[in-house]
């Protein structure tokens, strides 16, 4: 699957900045070309300094992933200009930090407009184009909280919860008709992104990524990996991502009580820092502010490796291992009892 001069051509959404911005960036460096979707015109304009620094291809498209015809008008412009689309990324987001009852009716349908309704419209415009071609790759950046409500994160929660049964419903609908598409999902940690800094929040405190936190070119490796290895049904990045999934599946219950216990205090610091007006109506890097990159505020914090993603990725050479392994063990133990 390749561009008219050779390049794949992928899309990916919400590419102004967090683990949007980085994934573009290690797309770049394989020689892709990028086109990027996002409402802030200065991060998009960074985001394409950055796609063109890494060796890629750019195409920079102002677009609100809420509205279906935005979309669908950035989907033709790319094929026209770059060729067929071969992966279509789908990252873009927003959100509102707080409770429940003080979310405006408004503010959470705007806010699961983007979220969720963003990717259905980003995933019909990649159909529509892959699905006559009888190829292509759909990666639907997800999150632990798909799957773990947490407090504080009703509408990102919902919204997250919402494209992981519109992908499964999507997957099997894809396997019924025999298609070469491919969909799969990678599912988040808390990552150091800006959102900390530019989602709406009615916290008393700086909202933060729940520990422990990871640096977005790791969720960005992952989802470059998912893209060449879409067989598998979704990944998994970060091992705090697993244990909330098992332990969610094991005992929800507990958890339930955990978070009514820890939730609050996890997501929020006792220090006030400055903040960037809210991203719910405008994008954040609309003027006078700036473009904000891929990293948040949190880099001294952040990991910058994981065991698990790479464990996640070479099941069969650590099954191998595991087997190399105990055999040495059972031989040791052999050995001994003589």
């Amino acid at each position: 699957m390749t561009t008219r001069d050779g390049r794949r051509v992928v899309v990916v959404t919400g590419a102004s900045g967090g683990i949007g911005r980085a994934t573009a960036r290690r797309f770049a460096a394989r020689g892709d070309a990028v086109a990027l979707l996002a409402r802030g015109a200065d991060g998009l304009e960074g985001a394409a300094r950055d796609v063109r620094e890494a060796g890629g291809a750019p195409l920079a498209i102002e677009t609100d992933m809420a509205d279906h015809e935005q979309v669908e008008a950035a989907a033709g412009r790319c094929e026209s200009e770059l060729g067929p689309i071969d992966v279509w990324v789908n990252v873009a987001f927003s959100s509102v930090f707080a409770p429940f009852t003080q979310v405006s009716p408004e503010e959470f349908r705007r806010a699961t407009e983007v979220t969720y309704l963003g990717f259905v419209n980003g995933t019909r415009a990649a159909l529509e184009r892959m699905l006559p071609r009888n190829r292509g790759v759909v990666v639907q950046v997800g999150s632990a909280l798909a799957y773990r409500g947490i407090p504080l994160q009703s509408v990102y929660c919902g919204a997250k919860h919402a494209v992981q049964g519109f992908n499964e419903a999507l997957r099997c609908e894809l396997l019924h008709d025999r298609s070469k598409v491919k969909v799969t999902m990678v599912q988040m940690p808390a990552v150091n992104t800006p959102q900390f800094d530019w989602v709406l929040s009615r916290l008393p405190g700086h909202p933060q990524p729940v520990p422990p936190i990871y640096q977005p070119e790791i969720p960005a490796d992952a989802i470059v990996y998912a893209a060449d290895h879409p067989r598998r049904r979704e990944y998994w990045v970060g091992g705090s991502t697993a244990a909330t999934l098992i332990a969610n599946a094991v005992v929800p219950g507990v958890l339930d009580r955990y978070l009514a216990w820890k939730g609050y205090s996890s997501q929020q610091t006792s220090k006030v820092t400055r903040r960037l007006p809210p991203n719910l109506w405008r994008p954040a890097d609309a003027p006078p502010n700036t473009d904000q990159g891929a990293h948040g505020s949190f880099d001294r914090r952040a990991k910058s490796r994981s065991v698990q993603v790479w464990a996640s990725q070479h099941h069969a050479t650590l099954a191998a291992a595991l087997a190399v392994a105990a055999g040495v063990t059972a031989l040791a133990w052999r050995a001994a009892r003589r």
